[in-house]
């Protein structure tokens, strides 16, 4: 009748001797008890020894690996971490592995059978004398965690995820953990295993790690499967590792992620999806995440998708309609983005405090723009009302916007009289912008270049770009532009030339298109058609060149639509030096490129309408 926890039989001759390394010698003198009974009573308390009771009475009896087990359960307890590995030591876990590997297998086929006998299977370990195995191994990797020793506890912890691997290769099945703690053994090493090897520094076991806990049903509480997707999509954005997926995880398809950035960003998705279900907790950490990776990939339509399926009450609608116009501004659809602002600067909002982002944002979209630079001074009057009461450091740049939308608007101003109002008005406002920024701000000393160089105020635009110049230390492609169209407009074409020669030197690859562009025009300025068409030649096989960049990013689409609207711009150019030059086929060649851009460019068909009839 007496049956041991492995399900084995035994006799009471059969139990293992008393030597110098038995329990009854090493482990109780290591632990610093006596094996007399008093002494016994006296260091552990009562909590402790009802948990042996209980177990015992289970069991009935122990045998060697078990008694060990649960002695260093109660080492490890106490916080007797060094004890506690020594009596673990004692368990020959090798020997172990294969019997316990057969046990979970067979136990678990016998569940589905429903068959209620538990032991009929001979030579069998119970499933309680597995748990209390695995528990061992669990409590032996913590001890190791706790001195320290950080790559042995890893590899401590692999053996519990390696054995319940082995024995259940398709994943955990339903109502194991009814009947004994198997499984949150197994779920509290998964969880584990990735931290013990990130404390060690092996971030590519880490990786690997966090995808064996995903790539099978393992029975995961919601919650927990979605902290597990967390934390290894954050490794894969952070870690800076690129791990390739195990041959078993690959899969071909287009759902197969070439990268780390996509893993990551695809479990992120999922955890969106979740919180859009509500089948797990708001987390605000995965959209900051999900934020980060569609941002840096250039992704801002998506994020703008995703930022939509946030349930209403977890921000302020203000909030999100911002955040909303940040992504679709960013993905190059300022209209919409202008869209959003309104509603969170209207009359819907009105009885809320005012959202001041939104109204510097808006300011700032209707100053890029020219048909909205009337609503522009509005954003900006608004901006420069709020901030007498909050956000005081903001008010030179309410003023640069402000100063900006004057100008603009003095552009497209049908009255003179009005005209001349809004410029002087532009210049006021950005000379207040500079004075109250202390002459420290780059963008406002460049515009207000800019704003002088338009009303032809030739020698104070030479000034204003030549500080920002010094602020950026030359550095701005934007300022070099600005400063040789100046000079060129104080007709000195070669200084200008060289303006951009030397610009063109310190470059990055979409600035050098546009400086390119105004070389070329420069050189036809000076009577230079054939280095002008030079020019163009290098202008357009560059761009040809980063074509095949953009089809294999697919991303950055309004980047590559601007280097679209420059081939248009060139081809157009060349059209019309080659009508100078009375080579009219080249002519009518270079404005089919064009119009095989954009079919309706009112130039192209200007250029078309100058050609002789041939």
């Amino acid at each position: 009748m007496l049956c041991a926890c492995s399900g084995e039989q035994f006799k009471f001759e059969e139990a293992p001797p008393r030597s110098p390394d038995s329990l009854a010698t090493r482990d109780f003198s290591a632990s610093g008890l006596s094996s007399r009974t008093g002494d016994w009573e006296s260091k552990f308390d009562e909590t402790q020894v009802e948990d042996v009771e209980s177990t015992l009475k289970e069991a009935l009896s122990l045998n060697y690996e078990e008694a060990r087990a649960l002695l260093g359960r109660l080492e490890y307890q106490r916080g007797n971490f060094d004890a506690a590995l020594q009596v673990f030591e004692g368990i020959d876990i090798r020997a172990l592995t294969p019997r316990m590997i057969r046990a979970i297998a067979e136990r678990t086929k016998q569940r589905k059978s429903r068959s209620k006998v538990d032991n009929v299977l001979p030579n069998v370990m119970s499933m309680h004398s597995v748990s209390l195995i695995l528990e061992a191994i669990l409590l032996k990797s913590k001890s190791s965690e706790e001195l320290g020793r950080y790559t042995e506890a890893a590899k401590e912890c692999r053996i519990v995820v390696d054995t319940v691997e082995s024995a259940l290769p398709n994943g955990m099945p339903e109502g194991i953990g009814e009947d004994c703690k198997l499984q949150e053994m197994f779920h509290e090493a998964l969880e584990l295993l990735p931290n013990l090897w990130m404390k060690a520094g092996l971030l590519d076991e880490v990786v690997t790690a966090y995808r064996r806990a995903l790539v099978k049903p393992w029975n995961l509480e919601p919650q927990r499967l979605a902290c597990v997707q967390k934390d290894l999509a954050t490794t894969l954005l952070y870690g800076g590792v690129e791990v390739n997926l195990l041959p078993q995880l690959q899969v071909n398809g287009i759902t197969t992620p070439m990268s780390g950035t996509e893993e990551a960003i695809l479990l992120l998705l999922i955890l969106s999806g979740k919180m859009a279900l509500q089948e797990i907790d708001w987390d605000p950490e995965i959209m900051d995440h999900l934020t980060f990776s569609l941002s840096v990939t250039g992704m801002f339509e998506s994020l703008a998708d995703h930022v939509e399926k946030i349930l209403p009450g977890v921000h302020d609608r203000a909030e999100q309609w911002y955040f909303l116009a940040l992504c679709y501004s960013a993905a190059g659809q300022n209209e919409v983005a202008l869209n959003l602002l309104r509603k969170a600067c209207g009359s819907s909002e009105a009885k809320h405090r005012p959202h001041f982002p939104s109204f510097l944002f808006g300011a700032k979209l209707c100053s890029l723009n020219p048909n909205h630079a009337r609503e522009g001074i509005k954003f900006s009057q608004e901006v420069i009302d709020l901030v007498k009461h909050q956000n005081e450091h903001f008010l030179s740049q309410g003023q640069k916007f402000l100063g900006i939308c004057h100008g603009a608007a003095a552009r497209i101003s049908v009255l003179d009289s009005e005209r001349i109002i809004f410029q002087k008005e532009s210049l006021k406002f950005l000379k207040d912008a500079a004075l109250n920024g202390n002459n420290n701000d780059p963008e406002v000393m460049l515009t207000l270049g800019l704003e002088n160089a338009i009303q032809r105020n030739l020698n104070a635009a030479y000034d204003n770009i030549m500080m920002y110049s010094d602020m950026m230390a030359g550095s701005s492609r934007r300022g070099w532009q600005l400063l040789a169209l100046t000079v060129s407009a104080q007709q000195r074409f070669q200084d200008a030339e060289t303006i951009v020669d030397f610009a063109l030197d310190e470059a990055g690859d979409i600035d050098q298109l546009e400086l390119l562009r105004l070389k070329a025009v420069l050189q036809i300025t000076q009577q230079q058609p054939k280095q002008a068409i030079e020019t163009y030649r290098i202008l357009l096989a560059v761009i040809e060149a980063r074509k095949e960049h953009w089809l294999q990013a697919k991303t950055f689409r309004h980047e590559a639509l601007t280097e679209q609207k420059l081939e248009m711009e060139a081809w157009q150019d060349l059209a019309t030096i080659y009508a100078d030059l009375c080579s009219f086929l080249d002519a009518k060649a270079c404005v089919d490129k064009s119009q095989s851009i954009e079919f309706f460019s009112p130039r192209s068909w200007h250029i078309t309408g100058m050609e002789p009839d041939t």
